[in-house]
Protein backbone atom coordinates (compact mmCIF):
# COMPACT_ATOMS: atom_id res chain seq x y z
CA UNK A 1 0.00 0.00 0.00
CA UNK A 2 1.25 3.47 -0.90
CA UNK A 3 1.20 5.80 2.10
CA UNK A 4 0.82 9.58 2.14
CA UNK A 5 2.54 11.05 5.17
CA UNK A 6 1.21 13.70 7.51
CA UNK A 7 3.22 16.83 8.29
CA UNK A 8 4.22 15.35 11.67
CA UNK A 9 5.34 12.10 10.04
CA UNK A 10 7.32 14.02 7.42
CA UNK A 11 9.11 15.97 10.13
CA UNK A 12 10.16 12.71 11.79
CA UNK A 13 11.40 11.42 8.44
CA UNK A 14 13.38 14.65 7.98
CA UNK A 15 15.00 14.03 11.34
CA UNK A 16 15.74 10.41 10.40
CA UNK A 17 17.25 11.59 7.13
CA UNK A 18 19.52 14.10 8.84
CA UNK A 19 20.75 11.41 11.22
CA UNK A 20 21.51 9.15 8.27
CA UNK A 21 23.30 11.94 6.43
CA UNK A 22 25.56 12.36 9.47
CA UNK A 23 26.30 8.62 9.43
CA UNK A 24 27.39 8.83 5.81
CA UNK A 25 29.53 11.87 6.57
CA UNK A 26 31.33 9.91 9.30
CA UNK A 27 31.97 7.03 6.91
CA UNK A 28 33.22 9.34 4.15
CA UNK A 29 35.76 10.86 6.55
CA UNK A 30 36.98 7.45 7.73
CA UNK A 31 37.35 5.45 4.50
CA UNK A 32 40.99 4.61 3.82
CA UNK A 33 43.15 1.72 2.59
CA UNK A 34 43.76 -0.97 5.20
CA UNK A 35 40.31 -0.84 6.77
CA UNK A 36 38.15 -3.93 6.67
CA UNK A 37 34.56 -3.86 5.50
CA UNK A 38 33.71 -4.85 9.09
CA UNK A 39 35.39 -1.62 10.25
CA UNK A 40 33.11 0.36 7.92
CA UNK A 41 30.05 -1.40 9.29
CA UNK A 42 31.22 -0.75 12.86
CA UNK A 43 31.47 3.00 12.16
CA UNK A 44 27.95 2.95 10.72
CA UNK A 45 26.40 1.10 13.63
CA UNK A 46 28.27 3.06 16.30
CA UNK A 47 27.24 6.38 14.75
CA UNK A 48 23.63 5.29 14.20
CA UNK A 49 23.25 4.27 17.83
CA UNK A 50 25.07 7.36 19.13
CA UNK A 51 22.37 9.45 17.43
CA UNK A 52 19.62 7.55 19.23
CA UNK A 53 18.58 5.64 16.10
CA UNK A 54 18.19 1.95 15.33
CA UNK A 55 20.13 0.41 12.41
CA UNK A 56 17.30 -0.68 10.14
CA UNK A 57 19.35 -3.13 8.08
CA UNK A 58 20.60 -5.22 11.00
CA UNK A 59 18.52 -8.38 11.13
CA UNK A 60 16.33 -7.26 8.21
CA UNK A 61 15.29 -10.48 6.50
CA UNK A 62 18.29 -12.03 8.25
CA UNK A 63 20.96 -9.55 7.08
CA UNK A 64 23.78 -9.73 9.67
CA UNK A 65 25.06 -6.14 9.73
CA UNK A 66 24.08 -2.48 10.02
CA UNK A 67 25.40 -1.65 6.55
CA UNK A 68 25.84 -3.28 3.18
CA UNK A 69 29.49 -2.71 2.25
CA UNK A 70 30.11 -3.60 -1.40
CA UNK A 71 33.54 -3.42 -3.03
CA UNK A 72 34.38 -2.94 -6.73
CA UNK A 73 32.22 -5.37 -8.76
CA UNK A 74 29.83 -5.88 -5.83
CA UNK A 75 26.64 -3.98 -6.67
CA UNK A 76 24.75 -4.22 -3.38
CA UNK A 77 24.34 -6.28 -0.21
CA UNK A 78 28.03 -6.86 0.44
CA UNK A 79 28.33 -8.56 3.84
CA UNK A 80 30.92 -6.87 6.09
CA UNK A 81 33.89 -9.05 7.02
CA UNK A 82 36.91 -8.77 9.31
CA UNK A 83 38.89 -10.52 6.58
CA UNK A 84 38.05 -8.26 3.62
CA UNK A 85 40.44 -5.32 3.45
CA UNK A 86 39.98 -2.16 1.41
CA UNK A 87 42.93 -1.53 -0.89
CA UNK A 88 44.26 1.57 -2.62
CA UNK A 89 42.30 2.02 -5.85
CA UNK A 90 39.16 0.21 -4.72
CA UNK A 91 35.72 1.76 -4.74
CA UNK A 92 33.32 0.87 -1.95
CA UNK A 93 29.57 1.36 -1.78
CA UNK A 94 28.02 1.84 1.65
CA UNK A 95 24.25 1.40 1.89
CA UNK A 96 22.65 1.80 5.30
CA UNK A 97 19.48 2.96 7.00
CA UNK A 98 18.14 4.25 10.29
CA UNK A 99 14.92 4.12 12.26
CA UNK A 100 14.12 7.26 14.26
CA UNK A 101 11.01 7.25 16.44
CA UNK A 102 9.50 4.56 14.22
CA UNK A 103 10.32 6.21 10.87
CA UNK A 104 12.91 5.13 8.34
CA UNK A 105 15.53 6.67 6.10
CA UNK A 106 17.67 4.85 3.54
CA UNK A 107 20.70 6.14 1.61
CA UNK A 108 23.82 4.88 -0.16
CA UNK A 109 27.12 6.37 -1.31
CA UNK A 110 30.10 5.03 -3.29
CA UNK A 111 33.54 6.14 -2.09
CA UNK A 112 37.05 6.12 -3.49
CA UNK A 113 39.61 4.22 -1.42
CA UNK A 114 42.74 6.30 -1.68
CA UNK A 115 43.72 7.25 -5.22
CA UNK A 116 41.51 5.65 -7.86
CA UNK A 117 41.50 5.56 -11.64
CA UNK A 118 39.78 8.28 -13.64
CA UNK A 119 37.47 5.60 -15.02
CA UNK A 120 36.37 4.65 -11.51
CA UNK A 121 35.93 8.29 -10.46
CA UNK A 122 33.83 8.99 -13.53
CA UNK A 123 31.58 6.05 -12.66
CA UNK A 124 31.06 7.35 -9.12
CA UNK A 125 30.38 10.89 -10.30
CA UNK A 126 28.02 9.87 -13.09
CA UNK A 127 26.09 7.46 -10.87
CA UNK A 128 25.53 10.30 -8.40
CA UNK A 129 24.64 12.58 -11.30
CA UNK A 130 22.02 10.11 -12.52
CA UNK A 131 20.26 10.35 -9.16
CA UNK A 132 19.96 14.12 -9.44
CA UNK A 133 18.82 13.80 -13.06
CA UNK A 134 16.21 11.27 -11.96
CA UNK A 135 14.71 13.31 -9.16
CA UNK A 136 14.07 16.22 -11.52
CA UNK A 137 11.22 14.02 -12.76
CA UNK A 138 9.98 13.29 -9.22
CA UNK A 139 7.25 15.91 -9.18
CA UNK A 140 3.65 15.86 -8.03
CA UNK A 141 1.41 14.79 -10.90
CA UNK A 142 4.22 12.99 -12.71
CA UNK A 143 4.61 9.23 -12.70
CA UNK A 144 7.05 7.01 -10.85
CA UNK A 145 8.54 5.56 -14.02
CA UNK A 146 9.38 9.05 -15.30
CA UNK A 147 12.21 8.92 -12.75
CA UNK A 148 13.70 5.80 -14.31
CA UNK A 149 13.45 7.27 -17.79
CA UNK A 150 15.38 10.34 -16.63
CA UNK A 151 18.09 8.18 -15.04
CA UNK A 152 18.38 6.15 -18.23
CA UNK A 153 18.55 9.21 -20.47
CA UNK A 154 21.44 10.50 -18.36
CA UNK A 155 23.39 7.23 -18.16
CA UNK A 156 23.09 5.61 -21.58
CA UNK A 157 25.33 8.10 -23.44
CA UNK A 158 28.22 6.93 -21.22
CA UNK A 159 27.75 3.31 -22.33
CA UNK A 160 27.20 2.04 -18.78
CA UNK A 161 24.83 -0.73 -17.74
CA UNK A 162 21.85 0.13 -15.52
CA UNK A 163 21.04 -2.72 -13.14
CA UNK A 164 17.47 -3.87 -13.76
CA UNK A 165 17.17 -6.64 -11.17
CA UNK A 166 17.10 -4.12 -8.30
CA UNK A 167 15.06 -0.93 -7.94
CA UNK A 168 14.21 1.88 -5.56
CA UNK A 169 11.13 1.81 -3.37
CA UNK A 170 8.66 3.56 -1.17
CA UNK A 171 9.73 4.12 2.44
CA UNK A 172 8.09 5.23 5.69
CA UNK A 173 7.38 3.15 8.74
CA UNK A 174 8.74 0.21 6.74
CA UNK A 175 12.08 0.12 4.96
CA UNK A 176 10.52 -1.17 1.74
CA UNK A 177 7.05 0.02 0.83
CA UNK A 178 5.17 0.46 -2.43
CA UNK A 179 5.81 1.64 -5.08
CA UNK A 180 8.84 0.17 -6.81
CA UNK A 181 11.01 2.90 -8.36
CA UNK A 182 12.93 1.60 -11.40
CA UNK A 183 16.10 3.23 -12.67
CA UNK A 184 15.30 2.47 -16.32
CA UNK A 185 12.52 3.00 -18.84
CA UNK A 186 9.45 0.82 -18.37
CA UNK A 187 6.55 0.19 -20.74
CA UNK A 188 4.03 1.82 -18.43
CA UNK A 189 4.38 5.15 -16.64
CA UNK A 190 3.58 3.60 -13.28
CA UNK A 191 1.61 5.14 -10.45
CA UNK A 192 1.07 8.90 -10.23
CA UNK A 193 3.30 10.74 -7.78
CA UNK A 194 1.41 12.53 -5.04
CA UNK A 195 2.40 15.21 -2.58
CA UNK A 196 3.79 13.81 0.71
CA UNK A 197 4.79 10.45 -0.76
CA UNK A 198 8.28 9.39 0.35
CA UNK A 199 10.47 7.21 -1.85
CA UNK A 200 14.06 6.01 -2.06
CA UNK A 201 15.66 6.62 -5.46
CA UNK A 202 18.81 4.55 -5.95
CA UNK A 203 20.56 4.13 -9.29
CA UNK A 204 22.92 1.13 -9.40
CA UNK A 205 25.24 1.50 -12.38
CA UNK A 206 27.83 -0.92 -13.80
CA UNK A 207 30.69 0.22 -15.95
CA UNK A 208 30.02 -2.82 -18.17
CA UNK A 209 26.97 -5.04 -18.52
CA UNK A 210 23.68 -4.30 -16.76
CA UNK A 211 23.43 -7.96 -15.81
CA UNK A 212 24.15 -9.25 -12.31
CA UNK A 213 24.50 -12.52 -10.43
CA UNK A 214 24.19 -13.45 -6.77
CA UNK A 215 27.11 -14.91 -4.81
CA UNK A 216 26.83 -18.16 -2.89
CA UNK A 217 26.14 -16.24 0.33
CA UNK A 218 22.66 -15.57 -1.07
CA UNK A 219 22.94 -11.82 -0.51
CA UNK A 220 25.61 -10.12 -2.54
CA UNK A 221 24.86 -9.04 -6.11
CA UNK A 222 27.88 -8.60 -8.39
CA UNK A 223 28.16 -7.41 -11.99
CA UNK A 224 28.01 -10.44 -14.26
CA UNK A 225 31.16 -9.42 -16.13
CA UNK A 226 33.15 -8.39 -13.04
CA UNK A 227 33.11 -4.71 -13.97
CA UNK A 228 33.03 -1.93 -11.39
CA UNK A 229 29.67 -0.91 -9.96
CA UNK A 230 28.53 2.23 -8.14
CA UNK A 231 25.43 3.04 -6.10
CA UNK A 232 23.89 6.33 -4.98
CA UNK A 233 20.65 6.67 -3.03
CA UNK A 234 18.62 9.14 -1.01
CA UNK A 235 15.22 9.24 0.62
CA UNK A 236 13.11 11.98 -0.99
CA UNK A 237 9.78 13.68 -0.35
CA UNK A 238 7.37 14.47 -3.18
CA UNK A 239 6.15 18.07 -2.90
CA UNK A 240 4.15 20.53 -4.99
CA UNK A 241 7.43 21.62 -6.59
CA UNK A 242 10.86 20.05 -6.72
CA UNK A 243 11.34 17.10 -4.36
CA UNK A 244 12.97 17.53 -0.98
CA UNK A 245 16.00 15.32 -0.39
CA UNK A 246 15.70 14.16 3.20
CA UNK A 247 19.04 12.36 3.59
CA UNK A 248 21.49 15.10 2.62
CA UNK A 249 23.08 17.57 5.02
CA UNK A 250 22.31 21.28 4.42
CA UNK A 251 25.77 21.89 2.98
CA UNK A 252 25.30 18.95 0.58
CA UNK A 253 21.96 20.31 -0.57
CA UNK A 254 23.64 23.63 -1.28
CA UNK A 255 26.44 21.89 -3.20
CA UNK A 256 24.01 19.94 -5.39
CA UNK A 257 21.44 22.75 -5.67
CA UNK A 258 18.50 20.77 -4.28
CA UNK A 259 15.92 21.27 -1.56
Amino acid sequence: MITIKSEHEIQLMREAGQCLARVHAEVADAIRPGMTTFDVDHICEKTIRSLGCIPSFKGYEGFPAAACVSVNEEVVHGIPSKHKYLEEGDIVSVDTGVIWKGWQSDAARTHAVGKISQEAQDLIDRTRGSFFAGIKAATEGGHVNDIGRAVEDYILPFGYGIVEDLVGHGIGRELHEEPEVPNFTCRSRGIKLRKNMTIAVEPMINIGTWQVRVLDNGWTFVSADGSLSAHYENTILITEGEPEVLSLLPEEKKLYHVR
